[in-house]
């Protein structure tokens, strides 16, 4: 408690500090919380949580607030703000040794200049480690190295007792399997330990695109499972009123001096496929490639709008008929101006977090429905949410738990699956005041 007291001059209780903490990227849910505190170290989130869990208060850690339904707020509760918890202690050639409350952005900007990256990052650089850590994180190279949290050293996390612990494939294993995609319920990251692997200095962006839905996914299928690029992702086009257009992006990373064989690239290719020009660009600047779109959103004032997304992963033999069940009657009107529509693979062999959950064949896809709606518009997007989720299931499906999705407590049984009595036993176990991180609506009752 005394360590509470000396941080009384930095709990936020103002209405502007409570109205910011419930909000989020996704703007359709607003839970106040009944404080927020920015900690210094892991010291101090320690004190924040043994508090809450002594005074039966629901807690959440936020870092950059890129949540889409309310999964980082916490009402009545406590919100820890991370961002201040940011500091890179450590680069080393195999890894980096960062705080939770660090952007990838900022990881990137440390490891590059000793041409370095993690082997996975996702498409936007201004989340929080801590924040993809607890859900999984995929990007265009996880076709080779799965999800963020498959390529994770070590973390240094604050359970739900406010105990300090770290965790590793060595140590506290137990720990280490339930936090790392366990959607912030068993405790705090405070610190991780990163892989890292070489990195270049230049990118070739390769752009092709397709008129026909069952070449595009069979040409991402192989392309994956042949490891030919360093990235691959698809989206899909509206083009007005009539059909969608599939564009397949694909990158290969090198050193200045020793360029990639244009030719052999363009034989890989279906030829059906249409390719665009070529884009070379800085290593850096690919990986930030979501940076200009940004700052072009902010302008407009989209950024600001609701975001009702969906995310999910269905197995590669459905994937096609969901996907075309999933854009009937989708417009560019109806998923907004800035709206995304995002296909691309995953060998679930390199998916190995236990509670990040995959389909059973050997290929999935991740579909995301990446809407944008105008404010106060949001609700029927989110509705038509839960019939495409529905239909996802019934193909064989799962979702990625980052979604504007009311869920049930029978929806994450369903979702955990054989996996529920697990997750129960280490939730009752690393939290036990159930206090870490209410947002999602996980009841284990």
């Amino acid at each position: 408690m005394s360590g509470i007291r000396r941080m009384r001059d930095r709990w936020r209780t103002d209405e502007a500090g409570l109205t910011s903490a419930a909000e989020d990227f996704g703007h359709c849910v607003h839970a106040k919380p009944a404080a927020v505190l920015a900690p210094r170290s892991p010291a101090e989130v320690q004190e924040a949580v043994s508090y809450a869990a002594g005074q039966g208060r629901p807690l959440a850690a936020r870092g950059a607030g890129h949540s889409t339904y309310g999964q980082g707020q916490a009402a009545d509760g406590i919100v820890l703000d991370m961002t201040e918890l940011d500091t890179v202690h450590e680069v080393g050639p195999d890894h980096i040794v960062v705080d939770a409350g660090a952007r990838w952005s900022d990881v990137v900007a440390a490891t590059l200049p000793g041409l370095r990256t993690p082997p996975v990052l996702t498409d936007f650089l201004g989340t929080t480690v801590g924040g993809t850590l607890s859900v999984g994180g995929f990007g265009g190279a996880s076709h080779r190295h799965g999800a963020q949290t498959d390529n994770v050293v070590d973390l240094d996390v604050v359970t739900g007792t406010g105990a300090l612990v770290r965790c590793s494939p060595l140590g506290n294993r137990d720990l280490f399997d339930c936090v790392r995609g366990g959607l912030g319920q068993f405790g705090v990251i405070v610190r991780a330990t990163l892989r890292l692997v070489p990195a270049f200095d230049k990118t070739h962006w390769y752009k092709f695109l397709y008129n026909d839905l069952t070449v595009f996914l069979a040409e991402q299928t192989r392309l994956a499972h042949e490891g030919m690029f360093d990235h691959v992702e698809g989206r899909v086009l509206p083009l007005g009123s009539g059909p969608w257009r599939y564009r397949l992006d694909l990158a290969k990373h090198c050193l200045t001096g020793d360029p990639p064989d244009e030719r052999s690239v363009l034989r890989s290719l279906h030829p059906e496929c249409r390719a665009e020009p070529v884009e070379v660009l800085p290593h850096a600047e690919f990986l930030d490639r979501m940076a200009a779109g940004e700052q072009e959103l902010r302008r407009t004032g989209e950024w600001f709008h609701p975001h009702p997304w969906l995310n999910m992963l269905l197995p590669a033999p459905t994937a096609e008929g969901f996907v075309r069940q999933a854009l009937d009657g989708l417009t560019q009107e109806s998923t907004g101006r800035s709206g995304l529509v995002i296909v691309y693979p995953l060998p679930t062999a390199k998916l190995a977090t236990p509670f990040v959950r995959k389909p059973t064949d050997a290929t999935a896809f991740m579909v995301a429905l990446l809407r944008t709606a105008l404010p106060g518009e949001q609700g029927p997007m989110i509705a038509s949410n839960r019939q495409i989720y529905e239909q996802a299931l019934a193909a064989g499906g799962v979702a990625y738990p980052v979604n504007a999705l009311p869920m049930s407590p029978e929806d994450w049984r369903r979702h955990f699956g054989p996996l529920w009595n697990d997750f129960a036993r280490a939730k009752r176990r690393f939290d036990p005041n159930i206090i870490l991180t209410p947002g999602h609506g996980i009841r284990l009752i």
